[in-house]
């Protein structure tokens, strides 16, 4: 007889940052008869969503969407841009600036990573060093992570921007914005970011599946020279088949349904609202954070993320363990510490999907946690985050979604 095991009752409470909780509209949304991706209904959606996406990413310039995750995404970045044996600029400011940085050296290309401590931002300052140091203009691009997921860390674009032009340098700048986009003010055009990757499964409130390229005009005409080998990922062929909302080859046509209403949802709310509310539940968070005595891993308040909070266990104690409490015992997973921060910190997802009692239950599920697990902690966490909350309440319609 098949045994089956019991379902906890109430939902998951999915905290990480990343996959992300998917709204009930979204989900229904993709749920959706599967259309023809030739006929005339596909190339409305695709022109919708094309020009929904520049108005995230607050460009004029092109955007493609990939049927990829976010690391499809750091490819096509790369190979559209840089052709073999390139010197690539890279800010080690966490696991993904690191693993953007092992792609681009498996591609060909050499890497120069300026190094970090895992607890701050891309240094705007060494870059420019740097950049005025390269005389004959050796370095084609300057690469970042502009919200840094293992680590709850944002670095200043605008700032980076500001120092590859004080220095005269012409390197291409490209961001990672995957844990930003969505959840983070980002500015492509103002910042005057060449190319900006991005992944459907965080901020933008869909699953995991669709990746995005914003490109600016000096990133194109990079691309008619790249020689860095490229088919799939190719611009060209994206760019000329989206003029008409059609792809070259098969998309995604039911995380386009998807991604369609999440950017409803989002125009909606309005995207200075989300970025606001993301504030407010990342703050809420770090004072829960101090409350219990524990220690932000973000060393720079000017660089706190409002898409998560990395929280760093204290010695003794295993981050991994304390996670495995609060799933057994709440059903609410946490973010893991990722390569060198492996069972020494916990991440918090508070971007997406969330709203203030989303995050007060987390921070509820984190504290009790805290006791059961035997992590030295001081009481209050939850009941300082309530309190500003509460002090900074936020007029919400009660429509019904």
């Amino acid at each position: 007889m098949l045994r089956l095991s019991s379902h906890p009752s109430g939902r998951h409470f999915l905290q990480i940052p990343g996959p992300t909780n998917v709204p009930d509209r979204v989900l229904r949304a993709i749920d959706n008869v599967t259309i023809d991706h030739r006929g005339p209904e596909f190339g409305e959606l695709g022109k919708s969503v094309l020009a929904g996406m520049k108005k995230v990413f607050k460009t004029k310039s092109h955007v493609v969407i990939y049927p990829a995750s976010g690391t499809g995404a750091w490819e096509a970045a790369l190979v559209n841009t840089l052709s073999a044996g390139d010197l690539v600029l890279m800010a080690e400011t966490g696991h993904f600036a690191a693993m953007w940085k092992k792609m681009a050296t498996e591609l060909g290309l050499r890497v120069e990573f300026l190094p970090g401590d895992w607890r701050r931002g891309a240094d705007a300052s060494a870059i420019e060093a740097r950049l005025k140091a390269d005389a004959d203009h050796e370095i084609k691009a300057v690469c970042i992570v502009h919200n840094e997921t293992a680590t709850g860390v944002t670095s200043n674009v605008n700032g980076v921007r500001a120092a590859i032009d004080r220095a005269k340098h012409p390197a291409l700048l490209m961001v990672d914005t995957i844990s930003s986009l969505g959840s983070i003010d980002y500015r492509h055009d103002e910042w005057g970011v060449d190319v900006s990757v991005a992944g459907s499964q965080k901020g933008l409130m869909l699953p995991p599946g669709l990746s995005f390229n914003a490109i600016s005009a000096k990133a194109l005409a990079a691309s008619e020279h790249a020689t860095l080998r490229r088919s799939y990922w190719d611009w060209h062929p994206m760019i000329a088949s989206n003029a008409t909302g059609y792809f070259p080859y098969t998309p995604a046509t039911n995380l386009l349904y998807g991604l369609h209403e999440a950017l409803e949802m989002i125009f909606h709310e309005g995207l200075e609202t989300v970025f606001a509310r993301h504030q407010r539940h990342g703050e809420a968070t770090r004072r829960a954070v101090l409350a219990w005595g524990l220690e932000v891993l973000c060393a720079d308040p000017a660089e706190y993320s409002p898409a998560l909070t990395a929280v760093i266990m204290p010695e003794g104690h295993s981050a991994d363990a304390f996670r495995k409490v609060v799933l057994d015992h709440f059903n609410m997973s946490l973010g893991q510490g990722l390569s060198k921060l492996k069972d020494k910190v916990f991440r918090i997802g508070h971007l997406g999907d969330i709203n203030d009692l989303s995050v007060c239950g987390t921070l509820a599920g984190i504290e009790m946690g805290l006791e059961l697990a035997g992590v030295p902690h001081k009481k209050g966490g939850v009941q300082a985050a309530m309190g500003y909350l509460a002090q900074n309440a936020e007029v919400r319609s009660t429509a019904v979604t």
